[in-house]
This record gives C-alpha cells, structure tokens and sequence, in this order.
C-alpha cells in the first residue's frame, strides 16, 4: 500500500537528519580514527587505491576494516528487512536503533582516552562504526526515499545538475536534493568543530540524532507486518 504523503514527508526529514549525522561520523573518521571513512565508502576505496602505493602515508587497514564491516552491516540489514514490505517497519526502528547503540557504546569506550587512541583500538572502532553505517545504509535503502541514501551525495549531486535548467529539465527535487549535500556537509562541519572538544562529543550528537530518528519514525508511522 502506497505511503500517506504525511510519511513521505515525515521519512524524508528523518532520512535527511541521518544524512547530517552521517557527516558529523565521517568527519570523526577522518580526522580522528587516520583519514578513515566510515560511510562515504567512494572515499575509502579511493584512499585505499592511493595508500596501496605508499602515497602521502595513506592507511591501508582502516579503509579495509571499513570497507568490510560496512558491507557486513548493508548484508544483516538487507537480511532483516528481505521479509517486509518497503517502508518503515519495526524493523526498521530495530535497526536503527542499534546503530544509535553502536554508535554510543563507541563514544563510551573512548571517553578515557583523551590523548592518543591506540591504534588497535582504532580499527575496532573504525569497524564497529563501519558496520552501524552500513547497516543505516541498508535500512534507509529499504525505506526507499529518492535521492536520499544517508551516506552518499554523489548521485545526488548529479541528479541536482543534470536535471537543473541548464541540464536541460527544471522539474526535479531540488529541495530534497540540495538538502542532502548542504547537511552532509554541516555535519562534517559540526563533526570536525566537535573534535576540538573530544571524539566522543560528535560520536554522541550521531548517537542521539539516530536514536530520535528510530523513536520518531516508528511512533509516527504506522509499521507494517514485522
């Protein structure tokens, strides 16, 4: 059954503050866990091309842990949700809510490091972050908001340029479109502002905005057969 434009609605903003979170997680990746990506995974596999040959002491094994944990993640996900409809569920607000979890357990486990994070530690982090975005990227694919993935904007841009008037055609989402590249970016801007207080201040914000968006959606969705 078709969604109540009230879901749609209601689906996308809740997509688009995932988004936002996503850039506030990739930017506490990059910049605190050794230029590692845990959800713009384009990122990861070009960095990995680059530091296979040795290039700018490019890491090697972060972007591998992510890269894996992350389709770990999309694969449990794609499992899960393979026997209900698309939309919201209450697996999906299971799913979610698991990653809000992951990724508050990893601000806990880091809040005694001030300093330096050992690097082991590092790459369990980078992997448990990996998964819980590649889980949020499989539950959010399963929700099926157009042009709204939560980790990627690459798609989006070019749907924003080749449909612009100059593309050639002026009928296209631009707002939704446009919102995601502008808050993937705040929140790599508020990820990165985060850092100068401590790593687990973003990890926290991403934690919380998660949690709200699997609270919110499933009380103001009706959920389908679970």
């Amino acid at each position: 059954m078709p969604e109540s434009p009230e879901h749609e609605k209601l689906h996308l903003m809740l997509m688009l503050a995932l988004t936002f979170s996503t850039g506030v997680i990739d930017a506490v990746g990059y910049l605190g866990l050794d230029r590692v990506f845990t959800g713009n995974m384009t990122g990861n596999v070009v960095i990995l091309g680059m530091g296979l040959l040795g290039a700018d002491q490019l890491p090697v094994i972060g972007p591998v842990v992510a890269l894996g944990f992350f389709m770990l993640g999309a694969a449990v996900s794609g499992r899960v949700l393979r026997p209900v409809p698309a939309g919201w569920t209450a697996r999906s607000t299971a799913l979610f809510g698991v990653v809000g979890a992951i990724l508050a357990i990893a601000a806990i486990i880091l809040a005694p490091f001030a300093g330096e994070i050992p690097l082991a530690l590092q790459f369990v982090i980078t992997g448990a972050l990996g998964f819980a975005m590649g889980m949020q990227a499989g539950t959010a694919r399963h929700i099926a908001v157009k042009d709204v993935t939560t980790v990627v904007v690459t798609s989006t841009l070019t749907g924003l340029a080749a449909d612009s008037t100059f593309g050639g055609n002026n009928r296209q989402p631009w707002r939704r479109r446009a919102g995601a590249v502008i808050l993937i970016g705040l929140g790599a801007l508020a990820g990165a502002a985060a850092l100068h207080v401590d790593i687990t201040v973003g990890l926290g914000i991403a934690a919380l905005i998660t949690i709200v968006v699997a609270v919110l959606g499933h009380v103001k969705t009706s959920p389908a057969e679970s």
